[in-house]
């Protein structure tokens, strides 16, 4: 998802496993940034570059959960897609967007869906 300023993370489903969720624990993360609104009023969050950690703090308990999001970036056509059923897709406008993102996954162990082989690292 790099070079990027910004980044969007936007949760478009939750609710699907609410044995899965501890909101308690969400809306204690969300108040760090002084943000109290509820997530079906404001289910997107703006990250800088610096605030790269609580992106990814945000994403861990979105997988956790089990909710879907996207995360959206400036400065590139690139995106990924969390699903609750236990995948993510990513994204890019371009080829050279989607050789980067496979060389990045390729040493992952990750899978592809259509049964290619990933790019190695």
């Amino acid at each position: 998802m790099q070079p990027r300023s910004k980044c969007l993370l936007w949760i478009t489903a939750w609710g699907i496993w609410p044995s899965s969720e501890n909101l308690h624990l969400y809306y204690r993360l969300r108040e760090t940034y002084g943000d109290r609104r509820l997530l079906e009023d404001a289910p997107g969050h703006l990250f800088l570059e610096h605030e790269r950690t609580d992106l990814v703090s945000y994403l861990q308990l979105g997988i956790t959960f089990g909710w879907d999001m996207y995360v959206l970036a400036t400065g590139t056509e690139r995106r990924v897609f969390v699903s609750h059923d236990e995948f993510a897709e990513f994204g890019s406008a371009d080829s050279l967007g989607i050789k980067d993102i496979e060389a990045a996954l390729g040493s992952s162990g990750l899978t592809r869906l259509d049964g290619k082989p990933t790019a190695k690292c």
